[in-house]
């Protein structure tokens, strides 16, 4: 049976450096990836991603913008740890596009386990200020990491469609040369913001 590779971009397009994701999946289809991976711009919309992660996929490979504490611009690969779906407690929240959120979900969801999922992440530079609702446009440095995200996928997704549990590496290696076993971007001690 063939390797089932889903790329998915998350990220609203009105809030800055947070339209990584998106603008990533827009430039690949300038560069596709090879056609037996799907090639999704989620969004914002968490519960389709939910939904998505419980269709069948061997590794999910999600395209965001993440704070890490990084040079803006600078792409990190992480692989978070995925929630138990054992966990006792009220059903994870259904509204919005934070990724820990999204995996609660569809672990809660779902019977069956979660897919191997992978972060691509990108140092924002510029963030919507708490008082505005909408600042579209992303910054010009991570508008040069969107090619660098193409491809550091044209890398990785090879190596994961012939070994979906391979550490894959990024285009450059000062840019995270191995996976970090670290928190979800937008998870407790990550920084980011819940969108």
């Amino acid at each position: 049976m063939s390797t089932r590779l889903l790329v998915a971009g998350v990220g609203n397009i009105f809030l800055a450096d947070d339209a990584f994701g998106p603008e990533v999946i827009r430039a690949l289809e300038r560069h596709p990836l090879p056609p037996e991976v799907t090639v999704r711009d989620f969004g914002i919309r968490g519960m389709d991603l939910a939904y998505a992660l419980l269709d069948g996929y061997d590794t999910a490979v999600l395209v965001d913008a993440a704070v890490r504490g990084h040079e803006p611009g600078t792409l990190s690969l992480i692989e978070p740890d995925l929630p138990d779906r054992s966990a006792s407690g009220a059903p994870p929240e259904a509204h919005g596009m934070d990724p820990a959120r999204v995996l609660a979900l569809a672990a809660h969801l779902g019977d069956e386990p979660l897919p191997r999922v992978l972060v691509l992440a990108c140092e924002p530079e510029l963030r919507a200020p708490a008082d505005e609702d909408i600042a579209p446009g992303i910054s010009a440095t991570v508008g040069e990491a969107v090619g660098r995200a193409v491809a550091a996928l044209h890398t990785m997704v090879p190596v994961l469609l012939a070994d979906p549990a391979a550490t894959p590496p990024l285009s450059r290696p000062d840019e995270s040369p191995a996976l970090s076993s670290a928190v979800l971007p937008g998870t407790a001690g990550a920084g980011a913001e819940d969108r």
